[in-house]
């Protein structure tokens, strides 16, 4: 029995000293960074030309006024950036105003007056008319009775004189017109108005709509606004100050996109065609890379530097505090120019910017364990872009597999695990 407890006992204090030194052996393993990789590929590509070009906006506008008037709001300042239809300034159009409400209010009776004509008469007026019309009738009735009556009696016994029977025959025809123009009115009435009436009605009304649409329009003009998203990069006036018709107010610029203008020699001209991607290099962004396009290949050189403009289309960076890229930045392109020749391309996202040269982290497994190893830095300097590949020169080997995603934070021999590797096109790998 004692023996028996003393082993439970034993058994019981080595668990305990276990689970205390367990959590000790865990911490002191650190925790690898998972990274994904891609691999190094060699590909036959266009010989690279280097050349440096400026950045410029896609588009510049300067907003002037359409119209003469003082500035009462001015809601912009150099560096803002504006919208399209944003206002970025008012003129003076208390005046104009009020022609305008008055326009509006002549609008609206003629509105009334040609749906008025539209509707026709009411039940009420229809029944009026018809009233006239039949207590017409039975006057008429009434006086031919008696006209027929005093008729007979100057025939018969003289009892009426002649000048009573022709006061009757004028009563009678009297009456006679009067039923007429009732009739008259009421068929009027129910015909509703002439087409010519409302005619008229509607060029009265088309004729006051222009007016106010006229109006509405100068109103329109006293507001100046921006036609497209961009940065206001001039100022040309103040609030209280005076502007006539054409005077400028501000300058705006597009930069949600750039262009890269380069001049292009006319014997690698050829080689260049829109659609081309090529990787632009901004030397004052710490060695950023863009990929653009080539957007524009301009056909008329330079008279005097014989050399073709080049534009290369890259979409820019919108940041809290602006555009990353900026108009009048340096860059430098690599377009291809040359023969074709063997190169080796790795994914753009393996770059990792900040320093002078771009860098590279490049992945070393572990014998034992394919997906552990360390890393290892290399710097790089790049060439031509190849549909979402970059051409860089280093001392690289194909197939060796470089970190794509983690790779901002890592430092040389690194320890990492591999979470996923990316197969490249045309090989036939498969992911580890």
């Amino acid at each position: 029995m004692y023996n028996r407890f003393h082993q439970i006992a034993i058994t019981g204090c080595v668990f305990f000293l276990w689970l205390y030194q367990c959590p000790l052996k865990l911490v002191a393993q650190p925790r690898l960074s998972r990274v994904v990789t891609s691999s190094v590929i060699q590909r036959e590509i266009a010989a690279a030309d280097s050349y440096v070009g400026i950045i410029e906006p896609i588009k510049r506008a300067v907003l002037g006024s359409a119209v003469d008037g003082r500035v009462i709001e001015f809601t912009v300042n150099e560096g803002d950036r504006v919208t399209t239809g944003q206002p970025v300034g008012k003129l003076l159009t208390a005046t104009i105003q009020l022609e305008s409400q008055a326009a509006k209010a002549e609008l609206e009776l003629r509105q009334q007056e040609l749906t008025e004509l539209l509707n026709g008469a009411r039940p009420q007026e229809i029944e009026q008319a018809r009233a006239r019309m039949q207590g017409a009738e039975a006057f008429l009735s009434y006086a031919k009775s008696k006209y027929a009556r005093w008729e007979s009696l100057f025939e018969q016994s003289g009892a009426v004189t002649r000048d009573q029977l022709e006061e009757a025959l004028a009563e009678r025809r009297s009456a006679q017109e009067k039923y007429l123009e009732n009739k008259a009115s009421f068929a009027l009435v129910m015909a509703g108005p002439r087409q010519e009436k409302i005619a008229q009605a509607k060029a009265r009304l088309a004729a006051q709509k222009a007016i106010v649409d006229k109006l509405t329009d100068q109103i329109q003009k006293h507001t100046i606004v921006s036609r497209f998203a961009g940065y206001v990069v001039r100022e040309f006036t103040e609030i209280g100050a005076w502007v006539s018709r054409g005077d400028p107010v501000a300058e705006v610029i597009a930069l949600d996109e750039v262009d890269v203008l380069v001049a292009v020699l006319a014997k690698d001209v050829f080689h260049i065609h829109t659609g081309m991607e090529v990787s632009v290099v901004i030397p004052a962004l710490a060695g950023h890379v863009f990929v653009g396009r080539v957007a524009l290949v301009v056909p008329q050189a330079d008279e005097r530097a014989r050399t073709f403009p080049v534009k290369i289309r890259v979409k820019n960076t919108i940041r809290a505090d602006g555009p990353l890229l900026k108009a009048g930045m340096l860059a430098r392109v690599a377009l291809p120019t040359g023969t074709q020749q063997k190169a080796f391309l790795i994914s753009k996202d393996a770059l990792v910017f900040g320093g002078e040269h771009p860098v590279i982290y490049i992945f070393d497994p572990n014998p034992t364990d394919p997906k552990r190893g360390k890393v290892h830095r290399l710097e790089v300097s790049l060439g031509v872009a190849d549909d979402g590949w970059i051409q860089v020169h280093g001392d690289l080997k194909e197939g060796q597999r470089v970190i794509v995603q983690g790779n901002e934070r890592l430092r040389p021999q690194q320890e990492v695990f591999v979470s996923r590797h990316i197969t490249v096109p045309d090989t036939t790998s498969d992911d580890k």
